[in-house]
């Protein structure tokens, strides 16, 4: 059976961005997933958090996010 031809979500934008419900694109940061033990236990919480991606690129991720807006 065939896929009805329409818009599809980007799975790897969608993996790695998400959206709030008042429309900001939220990130992770980059450098916690290895190498854990050098880096002292305040930058791993800052590495924790979600940050607001620039206002710049958030067009480029809502384009590729239909759905979830």
């Amino acid at each position: 059976m065939r896929r009805p031809k329409g818009i599809k979500t980007k799975k790897s934008v969608a993996k790695r961005f998400k959206i709030t419900a008042t429309g900001k694109v939220m990130r992770s940061h980059a450098g916690r997933r290895h190498l854990a033990q050098t880096k002292n236990a305040k930058r791993l919480r800052r590495l924790g958090k979600q940050s607001v991606v620039d206002s710049t690129d958030t067009y480029r991720i809502t384009q590729n996010l239909p759905f979830s807006h």
